[in-house]
């Protein structure tokens, strides 16, 4: 699927929605890097895609970058709440305090 997708961009095709797809594949196939510059890259088509915000969050987590992560997800829950998108602002709330908790205990802040 992912080499599918990727001949989609060759050739010209480029959207978020497609972005977001391949970022998706490539953070379960464990390539955080690049999966981290296709959802940037919807987000930038995108602004206001919360899904987007949502796996940029979760990336940024897998490559041990909690302080990045944490803002990303505040900020994804700012652009999912503006635009209606209550599910998606409610799933990044949830993720956003789990890690916060975490860095807290981490810091001995608990």
């Amino acid at each position: 699927m992912r080499q599918v997708l990727e001949k989609l961009l060759q050739d010209g095709k480029d959207d978020a929605l497609l972005r977001f797809t391949l970022g998706s594949i490539c953070l379960q196939e464990a390539d955080f890097d690049t999966a981290l510059a296709h959802v940037e890259r919807a987000i930038a088509f995108d602004p206001d895609y919360s899904a987007a915000w949502k796996l940029r969050g979760a990336i940024l987590l897998k490559l041990g970058r909690h302080q990045e992560a944490i803002q990303v997800w505040r900020e994804g829950r700012t652009v999912a709440e503006r635009k209606g998108d209550l599910q998606a602002a409610k799933e990044i709330g949830v993720f956003l305090k789990r890690l916060e908790r975490q860095c807290l205990a981490a810091n001995g802040n608990e």
